[in-house]
């Protein structure tokens, strides 16, 4: 899920250096380098403290792409595509702007915490390249659930701007799976950089904004704005579960963990706005 080749970093005990503006700049250059094709330089710096300005403006970070998804989907709904096929346009563009790299992390979670392996051999599965049966019925399923609630938005006058709003705040799962007291699975990778970064309250309160943003949209559209806090729930809980799934039977979180989280995040916030 890396773009970069990530270590943790830990900083000296009791120093502060001051470089507050440079790790919020070394966290928006991680959370949009990594989350996204943006094509930016690479953070001077990757310690916890960058990884937790990361985590926590990772659902900012993805509004570029959550505007071309806008933008693709009412420009198919202009031209007269049908919402099956503009819901495709919307999926696929998200997907080529994120380097799909969610949407693999979700299979290969699917596939290591499928296999029933010992923790050190599912994760040698998941480190490979390859898709086994468990993460490709994962990805037809969660892209089908996907799909089907995009349609449904797809109707709606405001249809798109829910959508990539919905994928804004599924970025929320990061901050979530890197919650204090989670431990990583490796010793290097994402996961590592990640790992106990962010403190529950902070976590929270991302989800809050996210469900307030789209309370918002549904507001603005007319739409009831209870069904984005729903999905917002549902999102929560689920990335809550696979997080304490991956910790029992991986021993912590992967990048990979960390991709799965989004997609099944976003998945649950659609669910709740397409009922």
């Amino acid at each position: 899920m890396a773009v970069y080749p990530l270590r943790r970093v830990e900083p000296a005990e009791g120093c502060d250096d001051g470089r507050v503006n440079s790790r919020v700049l070394d966290g928006w250059r991680l959370a949009l380098g990594t989350l996204t094709v943006v094509d930016v330089t690479p953070p001077t710096r990757v310690d916890r403290r960058v990884a937790q300005v990361a985590a926590l403006l990772a659902p900012i970070a993805f509004v570029p792409v959550a505007a071309a998804v806008v933008v693709a989907g009412w420009t198919a709904l202009a031209v007269g595509l049908a919402a099956p096929i503009s819901a495709v346009v919307m999926l696929s563009v998200q997907a080529w702007l994120t380097r799909a790299i969610h949407l693999d992390g979700l299979a290969d979670t699917a596939d290591g915490l499928g296999s029933g392996r010992p923790a050190a051999q599912a994760l040698e599965i998941m480190r490979r390249g390859d898709i086994g049966p468990m993460g490709v019925v994962t990805l037809v399923l969660t892209l089908g659930v996907q799909a089907v609630c995009l349609v449904e938005l797809a109707g709606r006058p405001w249809g798109p701007v829910l959508a990539a709003t919905a994928f804004c705040t599924g970025r929320a799962a990061l901050a979530t799976a890197s919650r204090r007291g989670i431990p990583a699975a490796r010793s290097d990778g994402l996961g590592a950089v990640f790992a106990s970064c962010v403190s529950a309250p902070a976590a929270a309160a991302l989800w809050l904004a996210g469900a307030a943003a789209l309370a918002a949209v549904s507001w603005l559209a007319g739409e009831d704005w209870w069904r984005g806090a729903v999905g917002v729930a549902l999102a929560a809980v689920v990335v809550v579960w696979l997080v304490g799934r991956a910790v029992t039977r991986l021993g912590g979180i992967t990048g990979d963990v960390l991709g799965a989280a989004i997609e099944l995040a976003s998945t649950a916030i659609l669910i709740g706005l397409a009922l």
